[in-house]
């Protein structure tokens, strides 16, 4: 399983691929929204896990430009923000993204979250 970690802050980017590798998942990391987009054009990924705030390209924006192309609007999304969780829940469904987590990161649920999306995936393209 392949991932797309997108984070501006670099010990983000360091914590949650420290994480992924732990589990075996491999993964590439982009600083933004766009250096973000230009990678999903030119590589496959299983999963995207975003930050909601950065520069160049936030989050949404880079949601959505990911949910309008073919080739990668059915990947499952991570959302992540420092945001109130609630603010967030209510734009979940505006923005399809499967899935919504608060910073600072809780591994259990971020490892739970990875897995059972993955799980799905794999499910739904089995069909």
């Amino acid at each position: 399983m392949h991932i797309l970690v997108v984070d501006d802050k670099l010990p983000i980017r360091e914590k949650l691929c420290c994480l992924l590798s732990k589990s075996g998942y491999s993964f590439e990391c982009a600083s933004n929204g766009l250096d973000a987009l230009e990678k999903a054009q030119k590589q496959q990924f299983n999963l995207y896990v975003i930050d909601h705030l950065m520069p160049v390209m936030n989050g949404i924006k880079l949601v959505k430009n990911l949910k309008t192309k073919d080739e990668t609007s059915n990947i499952p999304i991570i959302f992540m923000s420092t945001q109130d969780i609630t603010i967030l829940e209510n734009i979940e469904e505006l923005m399809q993204v499967e899935c919504i987590i608060t910073k600072p990161i809780d591994e259990e649920l971020f490892y739970k979250k990875i897995n059972q999306l993955l799980i799905e995936k794999s499910i739904a393209q089995s069909l």
